[in-house]
């Protein structure tokens, strides 16, 4: 007989909960594998599972789909004045190959023209180039990163956003509330007290649900309208170097000037609107670069907003694309089935597929579950290397000769799926032969794993690496 004391009731409804989220993953479910499992969980413990389902399990991030209908109606005019100015800014989709138009119509922007790109290596000269971007704005100066820190680093920034504030110029400072929750009060008080806009992303405010497994992984600055940066560092001293454990922190930034700085712009306004409910006036002017810029660039913002795996699609098409080189840095080698799969296919065409991992990670977690892939890559042809002279934690993709991306978007199954990221793809040659001697110095420093080097490891190590590999779907 059925227990109804207010114990045996509240396991009931706990039940009920449990019924109706398995309800839920059969409806929203991704894929098979992960459906069964998460089915077995609420079914078998409720009580445990329920609440872990809840947090970790919705792939959807809902209530963001309007900001980005909201941001879409600013920006379609100013795509509609880049197809009728005099300048070519807009290239016409007949023109492009049919995987350029295909990345266009997946993240709802334009490939741009006569935009210079500047590839910026390593953390001191990034912010060098930041901080003097800000020190001449006349109009405003957008920032969003995932962490911020009030550190040595946090306070130049903060010194030369207070010092813009004094001339006159706006700012609008966006920042993910779990990837900067230690960021002290004090300095959030600062800025808002010079007059900054200070907002944080936060996943669960504005949808009423514990969407704690949602991360706003975004990094970009945008100078009135005509410069941007992105790329993968945040605001801390570790991101220059100064964790001795970690040192010499390797990463990489890119700065465009021309009119794909407003792409960058119109993915920090969804955000910003997501985060605010506000539109603020800022400059939807393009403007060519001054200094002879010829290069073309799709800004590609994805997330779990997207109406389709938008990150997940972008790498698979851009590694699908490659024939005849394919190198890749990434700090965290969890990669999700479709990627694995396309990486053997391009090395079993021969394709030169290059991947560079750190020898030594900053998370036990996907150090450990990147070890466990590496033998499937290997077997197929791909080539792997740890990088050895610190901490490299650069997201860069090149494609052939001609096709690069620098982003904020790492090769694991969060950016591809429970992450906000962006990047920049550049279409041309010059660009690409740098980021080629880049890359190139960075494998020549680094150290070419094996086909049979994970089996060699001590048995408690593939214990670990096993272990960890059950949690890739997170991680």
């Amino acid at each position: 007989m059925f227990d109804w004391t207010l114990a045996g009731l509240l396991y009931l409804l706990v039940e009920l909960i449990g019924i109706a989220s398995a309800v839920h993953v059969l409806l929203q479910g991704r894929t098979p594998q992960g459906a069964v499992a998460w089915l077995f969980f609420l079914v078998s413990v409720p009580p445990l599972a329920v609440p872990l389902y809840w947090i970790f399990g919705p792939r959807r991030y809902e209530g963001y789909r309007g900001a980005r209908l909201e941001g879409n109606a600013v920006f379609d005019p100013v795509v509609e004045a880049l197809r009728e100015s005099g300048e070519r800014y807009f290239v016409d989709a007949p023109e492009r190959p049919a995987l350029l138009v295909a990345l266009e119509r997946l993240v709802r922007l334009p490939f741009l023209s006569h935009n210079r790109v500047e590839l910026l290596v390593d953390g001191d000269r990034t912010f060098e180039a930041i901080l003097e971007e800000i020190d001449a704005a006349a109009q405003y100066v957008l920032v969003q990163f995932y962490i911020v820190r009030d550190d040595q680093i946090g306070r130049r920034l903060e010194a030369s956003l207070t010092a813009a504030l004094q001339r006159g110029v706006r700012v609008y400072f966006l920042y993910d509330g779990i990837g900067s929750a230690t960021l002290s009060s004090a300095y959030l008080m600062r800025l808002r007290r010079a007059g900054a806009e200070m907002n944080a992303f936060a996943t669960a405010s504005r949808s009423h649900r514990l969407q704690l497994n949602f991360r706003n992984h975004r990094k970009a600055v945008v100078v009135d309208g005509k410069v941007a940066f992105t790329g993968g560092l945040n605001v801390g001293d570790e991101y220059l170097g100064a964790d001795p454990k970690l040192s010499p922190w390797r990463d990489t930034f890119i700065r465009i000037s021309g009119p794909a700085a407003l792409g960058v712009q119109l993915s920090f306004l969804e955000d910003w609107h997501w985060a605010t409910a506000e539109l603020p006036d800022w400059s939807w002017d393009p403007m060519a670069d001054g200094e002879g810029g010829d290069q073309s660039v799709l800004i590609v913002p994805t997330g779990p907003a997207d109406p389709m795996e938008s990150c997940s699609l972008l790498f698979v098409g851009l590694i699908h694309r490659a024939q005849d080189r394919l190198w890749i840095a990434t700090p965290y080698f969890v990669f999700d089935q479709q990627v694995t799969s396309a990486l053997q296919l391009a090395a079993l065409r021969g394709v030169d597929v290059r991947i560079l991992v750190p020898e030594v990670g900053d998370h036990a977690a996907t150090y450990f579950a990147g070890w466990s892939y590496f033998d499937e890559v290997l077997e197929s042809g791909c080539r792997l290397f740890q990088y050895t002279a610190g901490f490299c934690h650069q997201k860069v993709l090149l494609v052939d000769s001609d096709l690069s991306l620098v982003g904020s978007a790492n090769l694991d199954n969060r950016s591809m799926r429970l992450n906000f990221e962006l990047g920049a793809l550049v279409e041309g040659a010059a660009f690409a032969a740098d980021v080629q001697a880049m890359l190139a110095a960075d494998f020549s420093g680094a150290k070419e794993v094996q086909l049979g080097d994970f089996g060699r490891q001590p048995f408690h190590f593939r214990l670990l690496a096993r272990f960890a590999r059950l949690f890739a779907p997170i991680l």
